[in-house]
């Protein structure tokens, strides 16, 4: 890809993940529960109000998972991302099983090469502000904070001073009981897993998505 190509595809991609995740600041991730109950999921954020769903790739099963996930989303007009995305080849698995963005856990500049010659956003994790600046290098100004919790909230108020252009998708250890501290402290998006099978925590998601 030539310079400009890259800084065309940077700004397209960075449009795209605006799109998914401007509805809500929460998002869905159903890491390994199986077809059914990942579609079951996938209803209950959804109808929650919840737009983005993750699939994580780890399995055949996952896979599968992702595809009906992902054909169910296209019928309600929601993005569905596949997660744990740790090679060039999976982004490929990825993008053909209907995935609109993918999302790493860790930041691999050949996994993002190859997210961006593919044509599809990418979501890297980052935990320093070392990580962060190199993404912002390779064109990126969504990033996935992991593990969110253990960073913990103060760490978004602060790494907003030096990049205040990045907007920041917290993953790891979020649920509706601290998911407000960290969008206070400047987070865009809240990902929760388990908590949307806890009946007790539903009215409290539903509160956030109101905000």
């Amino acid at each position: 890809m030539t310079s400009s190509s890259v800084v065309r595809t940077a700004v397209d991609h960075a449009a795209a993940l605006d799109a998914v995740f401007a509805g809500a600041p929460l998002m869905a991730i159903l890491r390994g529960m199986g077809l059914e109950r990942s579609v079951r999921l996938a209803a209950t954020a959804w109808d929650l109000g919840i737009d983005s769903v993750e699939v994580p790739l780890q399995t055949d099963e996952d896979e599968r998972a992702l595809r009906e996930v992902a054909r169910l989303g296209a019928e309600r007009g929601k993005a569905v991302g596949a997660g744990t995305i740790l090679t060039p080849a999976q982004v490929a698995v990825a993008a053909d099983a209907g995935a609109a963005y993918v999302v790493s856990p860790g930041l691999d500049p050949d996994v993002v090469r190859a997210a961006q010659q593919r044509g599809i956003p990418i979501l890297p994790g980052v935990a320093t502000p070392s990580e962060v600046q190199r993404a912002v290098a390779l064109g990126l100004t969504w990033l996935k904070a992991f593990p969110a919790q253990w960073l913990g909230a103060d760490w978004f108020a602060h790494i907003r001073g030096p990049f205040p252009g990045v907007r920041f998708v917290a993953t790891g250890g979020m649920n509706a009981a601290n998911a407000a501290e960290f969008l206070d402290a400047g987070v865009r998006v809240v990902a929760v897993g388990s908590a949307l099978e806890d009946e007790a925590q539903l009215p409290r998601l539903a509160e956030l998505l109101a905000r």
